[in-house]
């Protein structure tokens, strides 16, 4: 047993301190769903046809049906197209009557839209629609390269300079941009705000849920995770409570993300740094202090000789991502886990950015789909400790990949049915991301977890990347996007059951194998592979 195994021990290993902690964590992931799903509200799309307001000139007085009759065509399914008109003529009104017009074009003038008194978004404001709509998929591809680069970034810079700088640096980027986006005066500025809003998600998700399991014993690791992410399904649900009343994009975009000045200050006061990080680091004052404070909260005292006993520890070399790929079983473990987070992320992102083309109405499947949210992360902490890690992860990849197939074998004129099985899907894909957060945490020792967590959600953000592109694969087969999603997650499950279990096994705090009582026959329980000594020197 660690050190601050022992310390925890005394000082209680889940009091009124940690609980306090992981209470105040689950806040800003009501602001990570605000805006990671927001765009599916911001960037709603309404009925739309070409600007031709030329044929006025002729005759100012056409109803808006005779006017669409004489310069919109219609498809074969009888309606007007929404991105083509007939070519403008110089002929009288009479004359386009009698002999209409044959040649057609694009929108040259631009787009019309039916949308709602007061409603706005992104697509009416900017015009994204025909020859433009792939900037709403374009948008959401780059804000989810946002995600990656501050996987990588601030994963770095948590182990480099601690959890809770990370997250206070994180909260404050994503009020200055979430705020600005608001203000957006094009959709280029709107891309590059959505991108640094993506950063600043990352260091939020990767590192709060952290400090909480940090400060817990690794027992409760689970359940502080589970805890902390738990709250992103009520943001899903407040969100379209919220967008169904504010239906202009840019008063909703302030009022989601102005009470992050709130959340800001009060976590500058509150939000401890990590115990484990201080010491690993070899910052034993700071460590005693926050131990102390810990202590107090917990209405407990910490013999001074465990304190003392910080002093014999010796401050490890600060980890780097490289440490990962020195070490043979981390290299492993860092391989399939990037496999499982990609899947995971794809299956999860391939139906919360499709919500709109279920059939239902976007807001009350929205809504369901936060609903759902919440069986899927709080039930999946007793399976964690029932079943263990391994085998839940491999089971709700594979469930979750199953129904996105499953949603193809429906005829199309059963929306409902359609959306159940969506549904279902949605929970399996929150199942898994909610412990593969778990998982890979326990996975990685504590000078290099950060690091790991990057790692991995480097590739949770190429698949967040892809999968609105992926959706724009369905203009040659409407099944492909759908295929994908689901096929992807069941390849993916199936390594999961190359993985250790980790269940009610103590965290590793240094970059080294399992204690040899802990090991059979001179290898590491984990994965077979023969004791080496190792050090974070290498």
């Amino acid at each position: 047993m660690s050190n601050f195994a022992e310390i925890l021990k005394e000082i209680g290993s889940f009091g009124l301190f940690q609980k306090r902690v992981v209470a105040a964590l689950c806040i800003p992931s009501i602001f990570i769903a605000f805006d990671v799903i927001g765009q599916v509200f911001t960037a709603m799309r309404f009925p739309h046809y070409c600007n031709t307001d030329w044929i006025l000139e002729r005759e100012p007085y056409l109803t808006d049906e005779r006017q669409r009759n004489l310069t919109i065509p219609v498809n074969d399914d009888g309606e007007f197209e929404s991105c083509v008109m007939f070519t403008p003529v110089d002929w009288d009104l009479e004359t386009i009557e009698k002999y209409g017009i044959n040649n057609t074009v694009g929108c040259v003038n631009g787009s019309e839209f039916e949308v709602p008194e007061g409603a706005s978004s992104i697509v009416t404001e900017f015009n994204l629609v025909c020859d433009r709509s792939s900037f709403t998929e374009a948008s959401q591809s780059i804000y989810m390269a946002g995600l990656l680069v501050g996987a990588v970034v601030l994963g770095y810079m948590a182990d480099r300079f601690g959890r809770r700088f990370v997250v206070l640096l994180s909260l404050l980027l994503l009020l200055v941009f979430g705020v600005g986006i608001a203000f957006s005066p094009n959709i280029y500025v709107y891309i590059v705000l959505k991108f640094i809003c993506g950063i600043s998600i990352s260091g939020i998700v990767a590192n709060a849920f952290v400090i909480g399991g940090e400060w817990s014993d690794s027992s409760k690791f689970a359940f502080c995770t589970i805890i902390c992410h738990s709250a992103f399904p009520l943001g899903l649900m407040v969100m379209s409570g919220i967008a169904y009343l504010i239906p202009n994009w840019r008063i909703l975009q302030l009022v989601l993300f102005s009470p992050l000045i709130l959340v800001l200050g009060i976590f500058y006061w509150i939000l401890p740094e990590s115990a484990r990080w201080l010491i690993a680091q070899g910052k034993k004052k700071e460590a005693i202090k926050a131990i102390q404070r810990a202590a107090k909260v917990n209405k407990r005292s910490v013999p001074d000789n465990l304190l003392d006993k910080l002093d014999d520890e010796v401050p490890t070399k600060r980890g780097s991502m490289l440490d990962i790929f020195r070490v043979s079983y981390l290299r492993k473990r860092a391989l399939i886990m990037s496999c499982v987070w990609f899947g995971t992320s794809l299956m999860y992102y391939g139906l919360s950015l499709n919500v709109g083309s279920f059939g239902l109405n976007i807001y009350l499947t929205q809504f369901i789909f936060g609903v759902v949210e919440f069986p899927a992360r709080l039930g999946s902490l007793p399976l964690l400790q029932l079943i263990g890690r391994r085998i839940c992860q491999a089971g709700v990849l594979l469930f979750g990949g199953l129904a996105c197939i499953g949603t193809l074998a429906i005829p199309r004129d059963l929306p409902v049915v359609i959306t159940v099985i969506a549904v279902l899907g949605k929970f399996a894909a929150t199942a898994s991301f909610s412990i593969v957060y778990v998982y890979t945490a326990e996975l990685y020792p504590t000078i290099i977890r950060q690091n790991g967590i990057g790692l991995n959600s480097m590739l949770a953000r190429v698949a967040g990347i892809l999968a609105p592109l992926i959706r724009l694969l369905g203009v040659y087969h409407y099944t492909i996007p759908m295929l994908i999603y689901g096929i992807v997650p069941v390849a993916t499950g199936g390594l999961c059951l190359l993985l250790p279990e980790t269940r009610n096994v103590e965290l590793q705090d240094h970059t080294e194998l399992i204690k040899p009582e802990e090991q059979a026959a001179g290898k590491d329980f984990f994965l077979g592979e023969e004791k080496v000594e190792l050090s974070t020197n290498m």
